[in-house]
């Protein structure tokens, strides 16, 4: 947790490829995912500009 998943890393162990269209797929995911956890303050998903995607969750949470 909290750190950087990279774009491609992710689109190939996920989709299998990174072309155009698992690209879009995976922008249109993480915004899905985005929606449903934006009732939860303790969990966010953030771009990390040239990198990938970073799942911050705070652990007072978790019970």
């Amino acid at each position: 947790m909290n750190d950087v998943l990279s774009r491609k890393d992710t689109l190939i162990k996920i989709w299998g490829d990174d072309n155009y269209f698992t690209t879009r797929s995976m922008d249109v995911y993480i915004t899905k995912l985005r929606k449903y956890l934006k009732s939860d303050n303790n969990v966010k998903i953030i771009n990390i500009h040239g990198n990938g995607f970073r799942l911050i969750a705070n652990n007072n949470s978790i019970n």
